[in-house]
């Protein structure tokens, strides 16, 4: 017979079961667009939409939210942000906390397309704004969805507040400490701050280095190498050792009626365009090419419109191809861009065509200027390689973000307290 203490200390084993199958309970927090109509999701800074989507705490600047709804009514959304830590699982804090007022706010400003085959609605907001002020550092999950159905949400994505507390300063060099000039390249960095600012350096921060925005290769770094009054550096860490990648490709569909970068082609065939682009041949044994991108960005354009580009760009289904003169067993070609972040990897998957020997991939594109290079992803992996097709090249110009997070003890959150961007070859 089961006695009171008994069913007390039952009780308390269940409760600490749950609190510890909810502790390894990860959120999934990366960018996800969960409705196929939200298309050319974009997350930037007002005034510079080519560097990483972070905006100081008690700065100007804004950050912009912009993106389509393919359909011919128009519907009312609304976004709602979460705190994250440097993991980018949601941290303790409550919404009171991190967030001024209340933790929600509808998107008011949204226009219908003008004079487009394919009808849209374009939706766009900045941050903060007078409905929502993020309060403290770190990074944010922002969420859309509609406004009379919040489990019905359209996408996530991600942006960062930072602090400018210290000072980030990453190097990009070719001598490794695997090769030297060949194909990879390492970055090291200095973190600078007023002394007594970091009381605990090997204990209390967290440093994630991202190359072109990636998120499958992110490296996150904790044990700096030397450690000073007012600095820390990290070097010589081989995590921090990066396969160099080839310069991104690029195409322009920025005129339905001439012929554009990259671009074979462009037909009308009802009820839309079609751009069929040059056909693309792997790079891995070619010379390297310097040629200037946006390391993986794209823009909106029409360079027929004679009003706004967000509402006068038409959407065309991009036909790519890659000829690779037969099957690559063993993993899959993944196409990588700014303009596929969020979407489920089967619209990012390049699917083999044995007539022809290549891969191809349709994905329906607005109009505009592209970045987008082919990842060979191993079976069983989830990490891309530029090796297999793009080639690996200690040349080119990549774009490497450090982000410096620090949580003292006693702290329920990491705070983003500096940040930094380097380019390699430069």
């Amino acid at each position: 017979m089961m006695t009171r203490r008994n069913r007390a200390i039952l009780t308390l084993c269940y409760c600490v079961t749950a609190i510890i199958v909810m502790a390894q309970t990860r959120v999934d927090t990366r960018p996800h667009i969960f409705d196929n109509n939200v298309r050319s999701l974009k997350v930037c800074l007002e005034n510079n939409m080519y560097i990483p989507p972070v905006l100081m705490i008690s700065g100007d600047d804004h950050l912009v939210v912009s993106f389509d709804y393919i359909d011919y009514d128009v519907h009312y959304l609304r976004y709602s942000i979460t705190h994250c830590n440097a993991d980018w699982q949601p941290s303790q804090l409550i919404e009171s906390e991190y967030v001024s007022g209340f933790n929600y706010a509808d998107i008011d400003d949204y226009a219908q397309s003008e004079a487009t085959f394919v009808h849209y609605y374009n939706y766009q907001f900045m941050l903060p704004n007078a409905d929502m002020q993020p309060l403290v550092s770190g990074n944010y999950l922002l969420t859309v969805y509609e406004q009379d159905n919040q489990d019905d949400i359209l996408f996530q994505t991600r942006f960062s507040v930072c602090e400018g507390a210290v000072g980030v300063f990453p190097r990009v060099t070719s001598r490794t400490d695997v090769e030297y000039n060949n194909r990879f390249q390492q970055v090291s960095f200095d973190v600078r701050y007023k002394p007594g600012f970091i009381k605990d350096p090997y204990g209390e921060l967290t440093c994630v280095v991202t190359q072109n925005s990636r998120l499958d290769n992110a490296v996150s770094v904790s044990k700096p190498l030397m450690v000073g009054t007012d600095y820390v550096t990290f070097d010589h860490n081989r995590n921090l050792i990066f396969p160099a990648g080839n310069e991104f490709r690029r195409f322009e569909t920025v005129n339905a009626h001439s012929i554009n970068m990259g671009v074979q082609s462009i037909k009308y065939f009802e009820p839309m365009y079609h751009a069929i682009l040059a056909v693309d041949e792997p790079r891995n044994e070619v010379q390297y090419l310097y040629d200037q991108t946006q390391h993986g960005r794209f823009t909106i354009r029409n360079a027929e419109a004679f009003g706004e580009n967000a509402l006068q760009a038409d959407y065309m289904i991009t036909h790519f191809t890659l000829n690779t003169e037969g099957r690559l067993n063993g993993g899959n070609v993944l196409l990588y861009g700014e303009f596929l972040q969020g979407y489920p990897t089967s619209q990012a998957m390049m699917n083999y065509d044995a007539a022809s020997g290549c891969y191809t991939a349709d994905i329906l594109l607005k109009q505009g200027a592209y970045n987008y290079m082919y990842l060979w992803v191993p079976d069983g992996t989830s990490v891309g390689q530029t090796s297999t097709i793009e080639g690996d090249h200690f040349e080119t110009i990549n774009e490497y973000t450090v982000m410096v997070f620090d949580r003292p003890i006693g702290e329920r959150y990491d705070r983003l307290i500096g940040y930094g961007v380097a380019y390699s070859g430069k």
